[in-house]
């Protein structure tokens, strides 16, 4: 249990060093040609946009499987 528990503890904790990371880099359009040394780690749209399928999925298949 307790190996589990440090699993999740150091994914949560993975997540929010790189969000930390990324969110003191500063935008890549406005920094033109030096951009390339300062991208972020994780396109933040993109996961923004694969966790709310993944949430809308759940959603609705939480409705489809709790109506039965």
């Amino acid at each position: 249990m307790q190996t589990f528990l440090g699993m999740i503890l150091g994914a949560l904790l993975l997540a929010c060093g790189v969000y930390v990371y990324d969110s003191m880099q500063t935008s890549s359009v406005a920094n033109g040609e030096v951009a390339i040394t300062n991208r972020t780690i994780v396109n933040w749209d993109v996961a923004k946009a694969d966790w709310d399928l993944l949430r809308d999925r759940a959603h609705k298949d939480w409705v489809r499987i709790s109506s039965k």
